[in-house]
């Protein structure tokens, strides 16, 4: 017989909720901010500042896709929506031909160029302005080793996929 786990005890149930309310309001926010200064859904965002921050403004498509914990499928459809716009590339891997790489362009950068200060604004008045800089340290610490122990056994979206070998 499998035992029930254990009640969340109320410190537990309010920090669960509290989660819940910040992400939602804030995604929201983020969200309206996104579409209005750069015509952009939150992924294709994701997908364009992963891709502006890599050092050569590309990645395969199956790392984008688990580090952003969305479906290949979408990701894929997100992507074709980016390069239809002449925000992003699209090219088989030079390492894997199974491989899709997706680049950013100039027009892409652009495009981040402009999300980027209402976005960062958001971020500061939203998130950061209610506390310090030690308690913003104490949340990275904290979502990071949440996010880290997560990582460990991941939903299928966000696990690596396993490559076959030859």
């Amino acid at each position: 017989m499998t035992q029930e786990p254990a009640a969340l005890d109320p410190a537990q149930l309010g920090a669960y909720f509290a989660l819940i309310e910040v992400s939602s309001l804030l995604r929201h926010q983020v969200e309206q901010q996104l579409r209005e200064a750069g015509e952009l859904s939150y992924v294709q965002f994701q997908l364009l500042a992963r891709l502006g921050d890599a050092p050569a403004g590309s990645h395969r498509m199956t790392d984008l896709a688990d580090g952003v914990v969305y479906s290949r499928s979408g990701l894929t459809y997100q992507a074709q929506l980016l390069e239809q716009r002449g925000l992003v590339t699209r090219a088989p891997s030079r390492d894997d031909e199974r491989s899709t790489t997706v680049a950013i362009t100039e027009a892409g950068r652009g495009v981040l160029a402009a999300v980027f200060p209402g976005h960062i604004a958001l971020l500061q008045t939203l998130l950061f302005q209610p506390i310090g800089d030690d308690d913003t340290a104490a949340l990275g610490d904290v979502l990071g080793r949440i996010r880290d122990h997560m990582r460990a056994t991941p939903p299928r979206s966000a696990a690596p996929r396993r490559r076959r070998k030859s």
